[in-house]
């Protein structure tokens, strides 16, 4: 948790309230309200859902390259099965393959009645990081 509070987790996901719960690289929780990231008839913008899960899958992905690795995304993708309207909804991250230069993540969103609304899937490539 030290190192993602060190690390930050950017200007997007900070503006859009995301706060992180848990973060390790086997699991990393984070929340994220819903005022405030709604489309105009009420709901959490599917978009706002993407973010959520980017942000936890790339920082997970960057804990497991280490000191020195750049983890990047490749290719992100996400089914909405339900909408959440209020509260706040919270994203699990868990990893699928966690590879020398390749991670795979599933994040799941959640309302707070603990009802599915997003499943995000993640594919970050780990690079060398540019000098300094």
């Amino acid at each position: 948790m030290a190192w993602a509070r060190e690390r930050g987790m950017g200007a997007l996901a900070e503006r859009m309230g995301i706060e992180f719960v848990e973060f390790s690289v086997e699991r990393s929780v984070a929340t994220m309200p819903v005022e405030g990231n709604t489309q105009p008839v009420g709901l959490l913008h599917g978009g706002a859902y993407v973010v959520l899960g980017e942000s936890l899958g790339s920082m997970a992905a960057n804990l497991w390259a280490g000191p020195g690795r750049l983890a990047v995304g490749v290719d992100i993708n996400a089914t909405h099965t339900a909408s959440a309207t209020h509260g706040v909804v919270t994203g699990v991250c868990t990893p699928i393959h966690l590879g020398r230069t390749l991670t795979v993540h599933e994040i799941v969103v959640t309302n707070e009645d603990g009802r599915r609304c997003s499943t995000v899937r993640i594919t970050n490539v780990i690079k060398d990081a540019p000098p300094a």
